[in-house]
């Protein structure tokens, strides 16, 4: 059975579109190389289609929003960049590294960008 199929049987008609291009993408190549894509496992991908993925599925949404989907946002530093990408400096910026000055710059700059408080605020209620 397609990817996409699976997709549609466990999603309904509540299939998101994000799902769907992540399906049609395993579809058009592999799972295997559709999870490398995402820079995430094989296994993780067939949970998220399957729809029985535990972990956060947002996080899953905004990495298969910015690199299969090509969505971006504004970075006051990076300017016009990829979900994805900003989903990696927001991970990144939990936790000082002094490993070079682009570090350092995203550190300072994604502690203070309102889409890193957005994500931190929606954490922070969901562990109550």
């Amino acid at each position: 059975m397609s990817a996409i199929a699976n997709a549609r049987l466990a999603w309904g008609d509540d299939l998101p579109d994000w799902i769907a291009a992540l399906a049609e993408e395993c579809d058009r190549t592999s799972q295997s190389k559709a999870a490398a894509r995402l820079e995430r496992s094989p296994s993780l991908v067939s949970y998220v289609i399957r729809n029985r993925y535990p972990g956060d599925m947002g996080a899953v949404e905004e990495i298969v929003r910015g690199t299969l989907m090509s969505e971006s946002i504004e970075c006051p530093v990076l300017g016009s960049t990829g979900k994805h990408i900003c989903r990696k400096w927001r991970v990144r910026s939990r936790t000082f590294e002094n490993v070079n000055s682009q570090y350092v710059t995203m550190f300072r700059a994604c502690n203070r960008c309102p889409i890193n408080q957005a994500t931190t605020d929606l954490q922070e209620t969901s562990n109550d």
